[in-house]
C-alpha cells in the first residue's frame, strides 16, 4: 500500500455543524492551496474539496488526473449521486482523522522531496494522509487493460480512516473484528505477519512482508469491495493477481469468501454499489 480538469458541476459539502447538518455546498472545483493547514501550500499548489475532505497536487499533476481522483472519492462517498454522503458515521470519521489524498507526477518525485522540510511532522502525521500518483491514475484504465491505482488508494482512505473507526468491531483493522476473522479464513490461518508461505487453499495471499496486520486488512478490504464492484474483471486481470487474490468477481467472491461478501451486501454499511469511474454527477 502507498503511504499511503473534467469541468462538471457537482455538490460538496463544505461544512457540518454538530448535528451534522449541511451548512453550505458548492460546486467541485480546483482551487488554489490555502495556507492551512500549515505548510501545504509550500508543497502543493492545488486542492479539490469533497465532502469536506480534500485532494491535494503539486503543479505538475495534471488538472484531469486531480480531477479524477476528486471524482471517485465522491463516488465513493455519495455512491448513488443525491448529492450527500451515505453514510454520515463515515464521513464523521473521516474528517475526524482528517484524511487527505495528497497526489505526486511519480512515486519517484515523492521520494525525492523532504516533505518535512515544509510540513511540519505535527501537522502532517496526525492526519490520514494516502498517497496518489498521476503515473498510476489511469481514468481509461480496464479498457486499456490496466488497472486504476485510484480505485484503491482512494479506497483505502475510505476503509482506514473511515469504516474501520466509524464500526471498530466490525471493520477495525485489528485481531479479533469480523473483517479480520473473515482476513484470517481467507489467509488459512491467523498471522500477525505476513508468512512466507501460505496454507494450501487460502484466497488471499499478500506477500509484502513490510505489510503490517493492520495493512493486510486494508488490502484485503480493498481486494474485496472493487472484486464486488466487478473492479477487477477484464482481460488479463485474473492472472495479473491471482498470486495475491483469487476471487476477482461478484460471483467469485459469493461463493469463495461468505463471510467477506455479506459483510460489503449489509446495507446498514451503505457501501457502493457501482464502481466509480470519477465522472461524478449528482442528481
Amino acid at each position: 500500500m502507498n503511504l499511503r480538469i473534467r469541468s462538471c458541476c457537482i455538490a460538496l459539502l463544505v461544512g457540518l455543524g454538530s448535528k451534522g447538518v449541511v451548512l453550505a455546498a458548492m460546486p467541485l472545483q480546483i482551487r488554489p492551496t490555502g495556507d492551512q493547514p500549515e505548510g501545504f501550500h509550500r508543497v502543493f499548489n492545488r486542492q479539490v474539496d469533497v465532502f469536506g475532505l480534500a485532494v491535494y497536487a503539486t503543479s505538475e499533476v495534471p488538472a484531469t488526473k486531480l480531477m479524477h481522483a476528486a471524482g471517485v472519492l465522491a463516488q465513493y462517498l455519495d455512491n448513488d449521486a443525491d448529492g450527500l454522503p451515505d453514510n454520515p458515521r463515515v464521513i464523521a470519521a473521516l474528517r475526524k482523522s482528517q484524511g487527505l489524498v495528497f497526489m505526486f507526477p511519480t512515486h519517484q518525485e515523492f521520494e525525492k522531496l523532504d516533505l518535512h522540510r515544509y510540513i511540519p511532522a505535527r501537522i502532517w502525521n496526525r492526519r490520514m494522509t494516502i498517497g496518489l500518483f498521476a503515473e498510476e491514475t489511469l481514468p481509461a484504465g480496464s479498457v486499456r487493460g490496466q488497472f486504476d491505482a485510484t480505485l484503491e488508494e482512494v479506497l483505502h482512505l475510505v476503509t482506514a480512516g473511515g469504516y474501520s473507526l466509524a464500526y471498530p468491531e466490525v471493520f477495525g483493522e485489528r485481531p479479533g473484528t469480523r473483517i479480520a476473522t473473515a482476513m484470517d479464513k481467507a489467509r488459512g490461518g491467523f498471522f500477525r505477519r505476513v508468512p512466507r508461505k501460505y496454507p494450501p487453499g487460502a484466497w488471499y495471499s499478500y506477500d509484502d512482508r513490510s505489510c503490517s496486520y493492520r495493512c493486510q486488512i486494508t488490502e484485503y478490504f480493498y481486494w474485496g469491495l472493487t472484486s464486488l464492484l466487478d473492479a477487477q474483471n477484464y482481460p488479463g486481470r485474473e492472472q495479473e493477481i491471482r498470486r495475491e487474490w483469487k476471487l476477482n468477481t461478484p460471483e467469485k467472491l459469493k461463493k469463495g469468501d461468505p463471510l467477506l461478501f455479506r459483510l460489503l451486501t449489509d446495507p446498514q454499511y451503505r457501501f457502493p454499489r457501482e464502481c466509480p469511474d470519477g465522472k461524478y454527477r449528482p442528481q
